[in-house]
Order: structure tokens, then C-alpha cells, then sequence
């Protein structure tokens, strides 16, 4: 929530705000700690209110909190339920709408709860150490469903001596022999299995359903009845090296008999059974060896067969699948850089219902947003725009209403960049790319200003007019920034996203960068001799890669980039997908491939001053490949500076003081290797 003002700071800010009267209000590092954004709504069995998850930063603990709120859809009401300073994730009505299921992390456990609106008391069901998942109620509510982690048997290869009472010794050897032993994020996995449990929603003992060393899980959904659970799993005996394959099945809550209900090479997900009980949806996507394939909504028979695709050629990632109502489903997927809903007809018939959710990603403006349907075809989402995060929406019947309003105290007192679409060919082959620029407060039309082009991350992932944390700071600090969804962006098409296959980095999504700084130049916005490049994960890639092609950029940053791709691929937590779907082959039999690829095969030609941030957990793109460039770069003597965060791993930006620390340091950065800064004077610190 807000931080609340003492008299003499509220006094001092008045002040501030005062003297700064005909000066732009800027967005600054200390407001990141003030923002809030709605997120995983779901309406109440009947359709009247929504509950839905409130994130704020804490300036405190310097961690995103997250409250249960609950709203009434006629906008009437919007009350705190969950909302004391504990953390709370995953509310989820009960099907009689009297109790809210909720989870609260606290002391390193987390507790499972029950919530009874009439009484306002709450029921502690269990806690456990790694919190439970895919939480969702049986039919008649009398039990909870959810997955869980269990602990296998490991090989025991050697008996150490006993150790003597008191006796301090090193920590025992850690030895592995699974494939997937590493989790960006978890670190080194403890050898353990996902499967499903049930626990009576009154209080009890959980119980275990699924058995095998396999996981299980995903969405869970009951059978009307309650008397099966369906969920997705890879149960064969070589399911480490498989990437794309998993299958539905169902399992009895009685006994734990299971039944295989599909047998498609590929990926069957996210089993949602129909209200009568009849036929099961599903999304599903293929086996093929592309670094992109979209996933479709499919429709069977409740047994499992007569297998229906109802979205071919949509040609999109869907997601979020839910009925809605008996006979449409509502689902999401991306579409040229925002994320929409759409509802297909269990005869295959498509709609467009809701353009543009989002808001739920504040620091880079990726496309992001989730929704709930309910009754009556009524459905609740968070959707944000360019100048706000994410606040709650619903639509019903063609009418829409905005039910919050979380960020007017703080953004409608600020004047923020303004982010305008445009498009342009790439000087490749004239491919139109979609790009958007963010002005600094107080622009001047036909005025030059510096430039940072700032480069998404994936490479299948999309940028959009949303929201940005740190590209509304860049743009406070004087800069025209652009960024874009080059060839390999997903929203545009299976063709769009796979025209880098075998070509990550390439002169070909270079080409696409260039030509959007090009544009900028064209068009009178940048200054050309104040360039500046930068990019996370495949985008902190793109930008080492880049700098290896051309010397025009002043400065560069590359947050936890690849520079080698050999060493990486066979160091991170993703190399069985990767090497898969990514590469022709393994490195040992593609070499030349691999090192084409690679921007440290590039690094003879660098001139360009360039910083390289990356957590010092990071088991997607180790830190080791930030060594490697910087001691590359070191030994050639170009101005060069590592970064390492601390106890962090691939989600540098995962805390608020983190967020603004990389965009300190980039801004910082860049600063140093402006020229003739007084083309462009950065507008006057507002409040």
C-alpha cells in the first residue's frame, strides 16, 4: 500500500512540488515504491462481486506484497478482505461463494486457509514448506485440490563414517544424476515430484493421489460429480529429455486409479471439464522442432477421442482457457504487442471479447494481464494502458466498467513520457516491424534528443504500449526511447516468430534494430551522435551482438546476456528445450553454428563502451557468460564495468530497489558517453 507521509516530509514535499510549479513532475526511483497494479481476479459464484490480488511495493522490506481486495461489479463497493501486512497469493471462491481458499507465506512455510466471508474468521487447513499450487475447490465444496512437491528416494552411492556428537564437518558432497537437477530461481532442485492432493475444505489430513517419479499438475479440474481430477503429466519413463510432451489424465478421488484420456504426440494441457460433464477442453500444442509453435484450444470427449481443434488457424499462443457458460470458452493470446480474450463456440465459431488486457508486469512494458469469466458471460480483467499499471475491468452483456482506480494519487500527479506507435521497414527485406517511442516530459517538436533503443527479451516474447517502470525513468532523464517486436516476436504468427530459426543473434534482427534507430534519426527525434543501446536476457544478446556490428552506439548495456552460446547452452537451467528446438544439433556435432551465434565471436570488432549486469544466481544465462565478455573486453582495454547483484538470479529486477538499481546504472552509463548534452537539456527535476 501507499507509504504514509510524515508531517514535516509531507510539508517538505509540498515545497518541492511548489517551487517545481512550471517544470515537468518527473517519475522517479522513490515513486517505483508507490506504484499498485490488480492482478488474478475471479468472480463470485454469482456473478456480484470480484475478488482479486493488490500488489504494492514495500519500501520497508523492499518486497511486492500482494492483498486480497474485493469489489462489487456494479462499482458500488471495494473493501480490503485479506489486507493486515501479511502476503497473500491464489484466492479462490468456493462454489456456494460463502468461503474464499487463499494462501499466506509466512516464517518460511506456507499456510493453506479458509476465509468465511458471513464471520470474517479464517481456518488455517495445513502448512506445508513449499506452497501448494493449482489450488481449486471440488463441485460440492467439501475438499480442496492442489499439487504439491514430494520428496523421492535419491541413490545413495557411498556410507559416510558416523560423525561424532559435536563433531564440525564439511558440508556433505551434493551428488546428481538427474537431467534437470538446476531451476533458475529454486537453485539446485532437491530430488522430489509434483502431485495431486486433496484435503477437506473443514479441516484434515491432505492426501495423495497421483503416484511415480513423475510431475503432475497444471490447472486441476473436478468432474461435476467430484469423483475424478483431471490434470496434465509426462509419465514416460524418458521424460527428462522431452521437452514438449505431456498428456491428460484423469485419476480417481476415491481410489487413485489413474486413466491416460489422450495419446497425441505433443503437448495436451490445461484440462478444463464442461458443465455437464461431457467433454473436456484443452489447450495443445505440437512436437515440431521450431523455436516457436502456437498453441490451440481443443475440444473431446469426456472419456478422452473425437478430438477437435476449435482455433486452427488462429495462429497465436492461447492460454487462460475457461468456459464460459455451456458452450463457449474464453481464452488468451497475443496479438501484435497487447494481449486480447477471445471466446470460441464448442463448433469452432471465433470472437474477439475484450482488446488489451494487461498492466501486470511494471517494469518492462511486456504484454502481460489475466481475467476470470463468470456467470452470465460476465468477465472481470486487469488492463492497464502506456501512462498506468494494471486496474480491474469488467464486461458483461457489451457494457464495460473500470472498477478501480489504483494509481491516481501518484501517476495523475506526474507527467509521464508519452509513448506513441509507429511502424517502419527493416533494411533487411522490408519487413514491417511494430515499434513505440517514449518521449521525455516537456518534448519539443523538431528537437533532438539522445536515444536508447531498448530491446525485449525471449526472443519469443513482445513488447507493447504499456506501462514501464524503467522506460518512464529513462525518458524522465531526457531520452527518446524506442523499442520494438522484431522478426522472432510472438503476436505476429508461427512465420513472424520463427524467421530467426538457427539465426539467434543475427544480422537479421540487427537489421531490425537499426532501422528502427534509423527511423528515429529520419524523423527528426534522436540525436545521431547520442546513441545508446541496451536489453535484458535475449535482449542484453541482441545489444552484445549488436556492438560487435557497429561502433555507432556511444554507449551499451547488456543485462544477463548470452555472449558464448556453447558454454551456455550447456550450462543453464533451459539447454534440453533449447538445444531441441533452437539449434540444428548439439554444440559437439554445430560448432560453427553455435559460434556464429555468438557475440564473443564478435568481440574482436567492439569499440563500444559497454556495462554488463547480471545476478550472481542466474541459472538461465549464467553469469559466467557475463565474465567471459567482460574479461574478453578487458583484454582489449574497451571501457568496460560488471555489475553482479547479489543473491539474485535471472530476475534482477524481481525487487523494487533492484529495478531501479539496474536503471541507475544504466542511466549512469549512458551519462558518462553523452556528447553535447546541451542539444538536449534534461527537463527541470519536478516532484
Amino acid at each position: 500500500m501507499k507509504r504514509l507521509l510524515c508531517s514535516a516530509a509531507l510539508a517538505a514535499t509540498l515545497a518541492t512540488s511548489a517551487a517545481a510549479e512550471d517544470g515537468p513532475r518527473l517519475f522517479t526511483a522513490e515513486d517505483v515504491f508507490d506504484l499498485e497494479w490488480a492482478d488474478s481476479p475471479e468472480i463470485s459464484p454469482d456473478g456480484t462481486q470480484a475478488i482479486y490480488v493488490r500488489r504494492s511495493n514495500d519500501i520497508m522490506t523492499d518486497r511486492t506484497v500482494s492483498q486480497v481486495w474485493i469489489v462489487d461489479l456494479d462499482g458500488s463497493s471495494h473493501q480490503p478482505l485479506l489486507a493486515d501486512g501479511g502476503s497473500y497469493r491464489s484466492p479462490v471462491w468456493s462454489p456456494d461463494g460463502t468461503r474464499i481458499a487463499y494462501m499466506k507465506r509466512a516464517s518460511g512455510r506456507t499456510g493453506l486457509y479458509v476465509h468465511y466471508l458471513e464471520s470474517g474468521r479464517d481456518a488455517l487447513l495445513g502448512t506445508f514448506g513449499e506452497g501448494p499450487g493449482d489450488l481449486t475447490w471440488s463441485p460440492d465444496g467439501t475438499m480442496l485440490a492442489f499439487t504439491m512437491a514430494v520428496k523421492g528416494k535419491a541413490e545413495k552411492l557411498v556410507s559416510a563414517p558416523k560423525k561424532p556428537e559435536g563433531a564440525e564437518w564439511a558440508e556433505a558432497p551434493r551428488l546428481i544424476d538427474r537431467a534437470r537437477y538446476r531451476s533458475n530461481g529454486a537453485g539446485f532442485l532437491e530430488l522430489a515430484y509434483d502431485h495431486v492432493f486433496v484435503i477437506p475444505a473443514d479441516g484434515g489430513t491432505a492426501r495423495q493421489l497421483t503416484k511415480g517419479d513423475f510431475n503432475h499438475g497444471g490447472s486441476l479440474s473436478f468432474s461435476p460429480d467430484g469423483q475424478e481430477i483431471l490434470f496434465s503429466a509426462n509419465r514416460n519413463a524418458e521424460w527428462e529429455l522431452q521437452s514438449r510432451e505431456a498428456d491428460l489424465f484423469s485419476v480417481s478421488v476415491a481410489s487413485g486409479a489413474l486413466t491416460r484420456l489422450t495419446q497425441t504426440p505433443g503437448v495436451e494441457t490445461s484440462p478444463q471439464v464442461s458443465p455437464d460433464g461431457r467433454s473436456v477442453a484443452f489447450l495443445g500444442y505440437s512436437n515440431a522442432r521450431e523455436p516457436f509453435v502456437p498453441t490451440d484450444v481443443f475440444l473431446m470427449d469426456r472419456a478422452g477421442g473425437n478430438v477437435r481443434n476449435l482455433t486452427a488457424g488462429l495462429d497465436r499462443r492461447a492460454g487462460n482457457l475457461q468456459w464460459l457458460g455451456r458452450s463457449e470458452l474464453a481464452f488468451t493470446y497475443q496479438n501484435r504487442g497487447v494481449n486480447n480474450i477471445g471466446v470460441v463456440t464448442t463448433s469452432g465459431q471465433r470472437r474477439l471479447a475484450v482488446e488489451g488486457i494487461g498492466g501486470t508486469t511494471i517494469g518492462r512494458p511486456y504484454v502481460s494481464g489475466t481475467y476470470d469469466a463468470g456467470p452470465g458471460g460476465a468477465l472481470v480483467y486487469t488492463k492497464g494502458s502506456a501512462q498506468r499499471p494494471a486496474d480491474l475491468y469488467s464486461t458483461r452483456r457489451g457494457q464495460t466498467r473500470q472498477l478501480t482506480r489504483l494509481n491516481e494519487d501518484l501517476l495523475a500527479h506526474r507527467d509521464l513520457g508519452e509513448v506513441r506507435a509507429f511502424t517502419y521497414a527493416s533494411s533487411l527485406d522490408g519487413l514491417a516491424i511494430d515499434g513505440w517511442m517514449i518521449t521525455p516530459p516537456g518534448y519539443q517538436a523538431g528537437k533532438t534528443y539522445p536515444l536508447i533503443i531498448e530491446i525485449h527479451g525471449g526472443p519469443h516474447l513482445a513488447y507493447g504500449p504499456h506501462f514501464s517502470a524503467e522506460l518512464q525513468r529513462m525518458a524522465a532523464a531526457g531520452y527518446v526511447v524506442i523499442y520494438d517486436n522484431h522478426r522472432g516476436s510472438i503476436g505476429y504468427g508461427s512465420e513472424f516468430a520463427n524467421l530467426l530459426k538457427y539465426k539467434y543473434s543475427s544480422p537479421d534482427d540487427f537489421a531490425d534494430h537499426m532501422s528502427a534507430v534509423d527511423w528515429a534519426i529520419d524523423n527528426g527525434f534522436a540525436d545521431k551522435d547520442n546513441l545508446f543501446i541496451a536489453g535484458g536476457s535475449a535482449g542484453g544478446i541482441a545489444a552484445a551482438y549488436a556492438i560487435g556490428l557497429t561502433n555507432r552506439f556511444n554507449a551499451a548495456v547488456a543485462a544477463k546476456p548470452v555472449i558464448n552460446w556453447v558454454s551456455k547452452v550447456l550450462t543453464a537451467d533451459s539447454y534440453i528445450g533449447q538445444i531441441a528446438n533452437q539449434f540444428p544439433g548439439p554444440p559437439w556435432e554445430h560448432l560453427e553454428h553455435y559460434w556464429e551465434r555468438s557475440p564473443l565471436s564478435l568481440v574482436g570488432n567492439v569499440e563500444t563502451p559497454t556495462m554488463l549486469i547480471t545476478g550472481e544466481e542466474d541459472y538461465r544465462t549464467p553469469i559466467s557468460e557475463t565474465e567471459q565478455f567482460y574479461q574478453a573486453l578487458q583484454l582489449r582495454e574497451i571501457p568496460s564495468v560488471m555489475v553482479r547483484i547479489p543473491d539474485t538470479n535471472h530476475g534482477i529486477a524481481g525487487r523494487p530497489s533492484l529495478l531501479n538499481a539496474k536503471t541507475d546504472y544504466t542511466l549512469a552509463w549512458f551519462a558518462k558517453y553523452r556528447v553535447d548534452a546541451a542539444k538536449a537539456e534534461p527537463a527541470a527535476t519536478g516532484d
